[in-house]
């Protein structure tokens, strides 16, 4: 194989390496909302006594510490809420392994010193009420059976002789990125900003008036708020590693005697595009899989269409592998009969290196005269490793964060989102950690094979160069995808297994 050809493709690998350590752990606010003529002034909370809001000073209120939990489970959903201060506590999704999105104090009115109490307990709902000499609250929670949408009414009534006038503030959710460092960088704040969705950076201050609905999302699951009015969102810091999310509905005014109902519209369920069509085609931007989205969104269809034919994630991904083997197969080709023809001109490439090895500019001057009057391209090889890039980057993420392979599984695989464990050791390996797993095992002999059906024979520096290769690139490719979803890992395996073949057959071909 040529140096530069060994070159290219050893740096394709590091630039995989270098994206996989080095993406950002946390999200970015959008290049849209670092124009600073789009981004309003911090909220300036209210000071009226009625409903303030202190959030710096939230955790340590009466209502939050110690707090009796009320439960309440539908098909699809339990909750888990703070009773005196009307708020969830956690979700756990009845359908999903019983995955947890945890709240912390979500649909919280901040600020109320008076304990709610629950008034009303049903099937499809909770009643919460709260009353001090001035006003009444009621916090009507109605769940959906049918989906993972709710309903959220607060009615506010005046009991007082004096008209009372206030901003209304609700926490959305609590972020602690200090609970689960692992899956840390899969939490962000999702808005609906001017007809664009933009992702907005948990760790930063933030707020705007000129929001349609906004969002909490972990690895796997969403809250989504959206009030029927005007309303400020905002994102705010209350430690280094905490932020509150939410929204301040300005301007509510309650005349002595009369009563204000405020509505509310709820997501909370898995990032699934079809579960939140269900709802609102508006929300489904919460999705979203980075740089290569739509290449992501494509393979997630693609595979939702396999699975439906063969009922099975696993062999799902094998066929998804095949088809895109398939599509880059005239390039695949290409680079084989590249390196056939490479091989053909070995001897007189090596011929070329003993005339001119004290002339490096000749050399090199002599040699692409070569492969021009052949028309040989020593980096051809590389294309479709190349080509493959964008797709594995987006199927990186789609194993990551589609719920869809979640405890699904394959073979020994139990499940498809993580790696396969095959079995766990009593001690731990440097690198490798405690477990076994089997396939990127598997994957890196494969890679061993593939290297040596590609083997065009050299001599001297070029040789030993070859041979290093053969060597670490497997290696390295194993130590990639060790810790990689087992899912992702079927996928390469299968489209090396498919090149290896391939290979042996162009080998041994006269």
């Amino acid at each position: 194989m040529e140096k530069r050809l060994i070159l290219a493709v050893t740096l394709s690998i590091l630039v995989l390496l270098a994206w996989s350590a080095l993406a950002p752990k946390q999200p970015i606010e959008t290049q849209a909302l670092q124009d600073n003529s789009q981004i309003a002034k911090p909220i300036e909370q209210p000071a009226l006594p009625a409903i303030g809001h202190d959030p710096a000073a939230l955790p340590e209120t009466k209502l939050l510490a110690d707090a009796a939990l009320v439960d309440l489970s539908t098909e699809k959903l339990k909750f888990s809420f703070i009773e005196p201060a009307a708020a969830i506590k956690e979700l756990t999704f009845q359908e999903y392994q019983q995955e947890k999105l945890d709240l912390g104090y979500g649909l919280l009115l901040p600020g109320e010193s008076v304990a709610f109490q629950l008034n009303q307990k049903t099937s499809s709902g909770l009643i919460f009420v709260q009353k001090d000499k001035t006003k009444k609250i009621i916090k009507d929670f109605i769940f959906s059976k049918d989906n993972y949408s709710m309903e959220l009414s607060i009615i506010i009534e005046n009991l007082s002789n004096l008209k009372l006038d206030f901003d209304l503030p609700i926490i959305l959710g609590l972020i602690d990125l200090s609970k689960n460092t692992e899956d840390a960088r899969f939490i962000n704040v999702i808005a609906s900003r001017k007809g664009k969705v933009v992702t907005l950076n948990p760790k930063k201050d933030f707020s705007a008036d000129d929001l349609k609905f906004i969002a909490i999302r972990d690895k796997y699951f969403a809250i989504v708020l959206q009030p029927e009015r005007n309303f400020v969102g905002y994102v705010k810091k209350i430690g280094a590693q905490k932020s509150e999310v939410g929204v301040v509905l300005k301007n509510v005014t309650v005349e002595p005697g009369q009563n204000q109902k405020l509505n509310f519209r709820i997501y909370l369920g898995p990032q699934d595009l079809k579960q939140i069509e269900k709802i609102e085609k508006g929300w489904t931007g919460i999705i979203n899989y980075g740089t290569f989205d739509i290449i992501s969104q494509l393979m997630l269809q693609l595979l939702e269409f396999f699975y439906k034919i063969v009922h099975n994630w696993g062999v799902a991904i094998i066929i998804l592998s095949i088809a895109i083997f398939l599509l880059l197969f005239p390039f695949t080709l290409k680079q084989m009969r590249s390196m056939k023809e490479m091989q053909a001109l070995q001897p007189r490439i090596e011929a070329l290196r003993k005339v001119y090895k004290d002339n490096p500019q000749k050399l090199n001057k002599e040699m692409l005269a070569l492969y021009k009057e052949h028309k040989v391209n020593p980096f051809g090889g590389c294309l479709p490793l190349l080509l493959q890039m964008p797709v594995f980057f987006a199927l990186y993420q789609v194993m990551m964060r589609s719920i869809a392979l979640k405890g699904e599984s394959f073979l020994w695989i139990k499940d498809l989102a993580e790696p396969d464990r095959l079995f766990m050791l009593p001690f731990s390996l440097p690198v490798f950690g405690n477990e076994v797993n089997i396939l990127p095992l598997l994957m890196t002999g494969l890679m061993f094979l593939q290297q040596k059906f590609s083997f065009v024979p050299s001599s001297g520096s070029s040789a030993e160069q070859q041979k290093i290769m053969m060597i670490v690139m497997p290696l390295m490719f194993g130590l990639i995808f060790y810790h990689m979803p087992s899912g992702l890992v079927l996928y390469w395996f299968f489209n090396s297994l498919l090149m290896s073949l391939y290979q042996f057959k162009i080998s041994r071909g006269k």
